[in-house]
């Protein structure tokens, strides 16, 4: 009995050991984790779709991109390893593989256009040509197309994205929270004009194919943005899509006019139809989603009820509190059903801020269009990402959606920034 014993003490030992050896590898090389990378993963979604894991690169996965040829490119907000962008090949088994990586800056936004793949640091825009195989030709010597963008200590990440008529749009974050004289501090009121609106908080524009600009050569597109990090262009309008991230902290900064309850609940995060010119407020007005008005800042005189000006765009669709939207794709497969043509998938990675109510988010939502506009309410669309019932703190995430990214057969991919999980889901008629 005490040799049976014993002998299952050995067997059980030895696979703890196993399991560690797996977790704790040699950190020279990025690896997916042996005999996890094709586990299904535990996500709701609607019937007739499937999801599996595709790779779990424990590295901090933000913007993909797929080729027609498989080949898939991953943005990392910080470099691992000396690698800023994974290069992936998936094989025939649904398994994918690192073949590579390039680059040394931190920063999320990647594009994939005319023969070339544009990448963003925190300050700039670089681009990689291309072979007739979609792979980088010099990796490591990437082009300049834009430089000198500001970057303060939030924000600072550049999302981009290019149209069809060879413009590369760029967001500049708002450095701070609600342009207040002393940041995120208790009564403090916001700066006269806002004067940080000329160099950050709204979309640039840029030529896509010129080397070495900066903000002489570029445009201010649209103005009165907090941060965008979703962002892509319609074709069917022929217009930007962005995903805002609204204002924090309004008790914490003006508790006689806001309870925790509202400061939880507002403002909405926002999707807005960008065309040049536009001006969505921020910081002198935030969207209300419960009165559906832009609402005047307190930091500008409001009082949580007075409407703000008219000349600030509503967006076109408002989605709950601090998800924190980070990815954006209009979908143009035809592997998915009908409804879903042409439609909107918004990742969310997940609210810090909705104390004393349990963290939102951890979803990829969708929206309906027609004609380049929403034509029904927004969904969930797949949920359970976080891998707990609730989150009170976003540390408690298991996994946080990010990027997304269509193949050419129609699957939609999608990143995760806490393990590096990247997930395929397809729908399987």
């Amino acid at each position: 009995m005490q040799q049976n014993l014993n002998k299952l003490f050995s067997l059980l030992l030895a696979a703890v050991c196993g399991l560690l050896c797996m977790s704790f590898m040699p950190s020279g090389k990025i690896k997916p984790r042996p005999g996890r990378h094709t586990a299904p993963a535990p996500l709701k979604l609607p019937q007739g779709f499937t999801v599996h894991t595709i790779i779990d690169s424990s590295a901090k996965a933000r913007d993909i991109v797929v080729t027609p040829q498989g080949l898939i490119y991953v943005k990392l907000s910080r470099p691992k390893n000396g690698k800023a962008i994974l290069v992936l090949k998936e094989g025939p088994d649904g398994k994918a593989t690192i073949t590579g990586g390039f680059g040394n800056y931190n920063g999320t936004g990647l594009y994939l256009k005319n023969g070339y793949l544009y990448a963003s640091s925190n300050e700039a825009v670089f681009r990689y040509q291309l072979n007739d195989k979609n792979e980088v030709i010099h990796p490591e010597k990437p082009e300049t197309v834009i430089s000198g963008l500001k970057m303060g200590r939030q924000h600072e990440t550049k999302s981009i994205v290019l149209d069809n008529d060879g413009n590369i749009y760029v967001n500049i974050g708002s450095p701070l929270n609600s342009c207040q004289e002393k940041d995120r501090q208790p009564g403090s009121l916001g700066i006269p004009g806002c004067p940080l609106l000329d160099s950050a908080g709204g979309i640039w524009q840029f030529s896509a194919d010129k080397l070495n600009q900066s903000y002489p050569e570029g445009t201010r597109y649209a103005t009165g943005l907090r941060n965008v990090v979703g962002m892509d262009w319609n074709r069917q309008n022929n217009t930007l899509f962005v995903m805002q991230h609204g204002r924090d902290q309004l008790h914490d900064i003006f508790p006689d006019l806001y309870t925790q309850k509202q400061s939880a609940e507002l403002p909405a995060e926002c999707m807005y139809m960008i065309k040049k010119g536009d001006n969505a407020g921020f910081p002198f007005t935030y969207y209300d989603p419960f009165l559906k008005k832009n609402i005047q800042a307190p930091e500008y005189g409001g009082d949580g009820k007075k409407e703000g000006s008219p000349e600030y765009i509503s967006p076109v669709v408002a989605f709950p509190a601090h998800l924190a939207p980070n990815g954006l794709l209009f979908y143009t497969g035809n592997q998915f059903p009908e409804k879903y043509r042409n439609g909107a998938f918004v990742a969310f990675h997940g609210s810090w801020n909705r104390t004393p109510e349990k963290q939102e988010g951890f979803m990829v939502a969708f929206v309906p269009f027609k004609d380049g506009k929403p034509s029904g309410d927004w969904e969930v669309f797949a949920n359970g990402f976080a891998g707990v019932p609730e989150v009170l703190s976003p540390r408690q995430a298991k996994h946080r959606p990010c990027g997304l990214a269509q193949g050419s057969d129609g699957a939609l991919y999608v990143t995760d920034d806490v393990k590096g999980t990247i997930y395929k889901i397809e729908y399987k008629k």
